[in-house]
């Protein structure tokens, strides 16, 4: 059985610091789109303390490892001396990805907070638990659809852009 919890509009579970994360992450998600990156963004945090942050830098590092996620796990870690990061939450825009969510429970992240579902390869219900796999070491406290109609028409609206460029161009 998963442990999701679905945010609704009171936002069960989610307290005033996590929705300021989520804040957060939207406005690197907005950078991301300026990129010309999906957007997405991420924020490692420990109560108020943001220790990592990121946003989808795929296409300009030519990394197929740039998700905002992984970003921001590299940073928290460097910053805190330490893989582990059983005392930290994340905030994210968008449902993590089946490599994200493993390293969410590698780095033995406490909480994960998304704000958008991910039908086509999310790995934290929609596809796939992997954070909330019992026969893996370690689980993920999820909540999901915090700001999910704000994380999923940033979605929308960059890929309307990009087919209206397709478009225009082809």
């Amino acid at each position: 059985m998963s442990r999701l919890r679905i945010a609704c509009n009171d936002h069960p579970g989610v307290d005033d610091v996590d929705v300021r994360m989520m804040e957060r992450a939207i406005e690197l998600a907005r950078v991301a789109a300026a990129n010309g990156e999906i957007p997405v963004g991420a924020v490692v945090y420990r109560g108020e303390e943001i220790l990592g942050e990121a946003a989808n830098n795929r296409e300009r590092c030519c990394d197929p490892t740039g998700h905002a996620e992984m970003v921001a796990l590299r940073e928290a870690g460097s910053r805190l001396g330490s893989w582990r990061l059983a005392d930290c939450s994340m905030a994210v825009t968008l449902e993590p990805c089946p490599m994200c969510a493993g390293a969410l429970v590698n780095a033995r992240l406490k909480r994960l907070v998304f704000g958008a579902f991910d039908p086509k390869a999310g790995a934290c219900t929609s596809l796939f638990d992997i954070p909330g796999d019992r026969r893996l070491n370690h689980r993920v406290e999820m909540i999901g659809g915090v700001e999910e109609a704000r994380c999923a028409e940033l979605l929308k609206a960059f890929f309307r852009r990009r087919r209206a460029e397709k478009r225009q161009a082809g």
